[in-house]
């Protein structure tokens, strides 16, 4: 499915495409402040960039680039993929590269915006989300846009050298809302 181009109050959301190739990008895929949480990062290229954004646009999901209305620019990634038709859920996840935008409640816009666009447009039933238990900022961020911990899996995933406690959190479409929730 190609995403279509959203927007919130401040922030626009176009499809990540071969528009986003940039060594602004690659710094953010190698900065250990950006990706120490996530799953990718270190050690990446302008041709790396390359061939992932070339098959991205070769294989569209719902991934957005996240860009500031005011001035274009591009600030991080968000994604719901993959999504299961069949029981009516997607999987979160979120990126803010530039780290100079940080804390400016960029990341919760581009959340809200994003999950009321899968519930709303896409009838998605349900979003779920896999973070570091120890990334309390990620934790704060999800809990704050009404994610709850559905697991914990215990020294499951291995970061900074380390092994770590991965939540499980998702959030349910109102429409699908359960009594013992």
């Amino acid at each position: 499915m190609i995403p279509p181009v959203l927007e919130s109050e401040r922030l626009l959301y176009v499809p990540v495409s071969m528009q986003h190739l940039s060594q602004d990008y690659v710094d953010w895929l190698n900065d250990k402040d950006v990706y120490r949480f996530l799953e990718t990062g270190g050690n990446y290229s302008l041709t790396m960039l390359q061939d992932f954004l070339l098959a991205t646009e070769a294989a569209p999901k719902l991934f957005w680039a996240i860009h500031i209305k005011e001035n274009n620019l591009h600030i991080g990634n968000i994604k719901i993929d993959p999504i299961n038709e069949k029981h009516g859920f997607g999987e979160y996840g979120i990126m803010m590269g530039r780290k100079t935008e940080w804390g400016k409640g960029y990341a919760f816009e581009a959340s809200q915006r994003i999950i009321n666009f899968c519930f709303e447009q896409l009838n998605l039933r349900k979003i779920n989300l896999g973070v570091v238990a120890d990334n309390t900022s990620a934790v704060q961020l999800y809990k704050k846009l009404g994610f709850n911990t559905e697991g914990l899996y215990k020294k499951h995933a291995q970061y900074d050298g380390e092994y770590r406690d991965i939540l499980r959190m998702a959030i349910f479409n109102s429409e699908y809302a359960y009594e013992n929730e």
